[in-house]
């Protein structure tokens, strides 16, 4: 069974004791704090691989947890939990650096699966890299985990990386929203699909420059054609 630790961090002592049941009945070890202070002071202390973060605490407020986080080159991944969904864009954009988000309430077996994939993060980094993608003025390398238009580097996140690299992959085929989640997030439960429209719009906006577009597919998903 797994045994990465997973800090809890929310003022709701229903929500703490409901997904500490859900993730330690999956083999997590799992700590709890109820404000952004306590959490920023548990992640220097403990090193969880995985944080389930709210948004509205006490003292300090998840938004800026997560941005002292992240200014600190902080490698924890970071789960959002949100009261409105209309909070997305701002949690997984990069000027944030929000792994992934859940609205509440929310299914907490859909919280264990989110947890899990983006845990597996880590065992897909493990794996034999493949060779270079070229695609037009586009490179992605797999190995060091690069990405060129026109030989000048776009700095993506892992989450961004991921879901190019499944694009890519696929060139010219429409994916489903779902279809992306299973295999650029790994999620095996179907839930809440908003987090890809949001990355795919980071990844737009960084691949401006290039000729290769990402483009939506009414009704279905998105492909990647140049």
């Amino acid at each position: 069974m797994s045994r990465e630790l997973i800090l809890l961090v929310d003022d709701e002592p229903n929500i703490l004791q409901l997904a500490r049941m859900y993730l330690e009945r999956e083999g997590y070890r799992v700590e709890a704090v109820e404000d952004g202070a306590a959490a920023l002071e548990a992640v220097a202390r403990l090193k969880p691989a995985l944080m389930v973060l709210d948004i509205m605490l006490p003292e300090v407020d998840g938004l800026e947890v997560c941005r002292r986080l992240r200014a600190e080159d902080n490698p924890v991944l970071i789960l959002m939990l949100t009261a409105r969904d209309d909070d997305v864009d701002k949690i997984v954009g990069l000027e944030l650096g929000a792994d992934d988000y859940l609205t509440k309430p929310f299914n907490p077996r859909e919280l264990v699966a989110r947890v899990r994939a983006l845990l597996r993060r880590f065992e897909r980094a493990a794996v034999p890299p493949a060779d270079q993608i070229h695609l037009g003025d586009l490179m992605i390398d797999p190995a060091g985990r690069e990405v060129r238009v026109n030989g000048e580097p776009v700095e993506l996140r892992t989450q961004e990386f991921e879901l190019l690299l499944t694009l890519a992959r696929h060139k010219g085929m429409v994916l489903t929203r779902e279809k992306l989640l299973q295999l650029a997030w790994g999620y095996d439960f179907a839930g809440q699909t908003r987090t890809v429209d949001v990355h795919i719009g980071q990844l737009r906006k960084k691949l401006a420059a290039s000729a290769v577009r990402i483009e939506t597919v009414t009704g279905v998903g998105y492909k990647l054609v140049h």
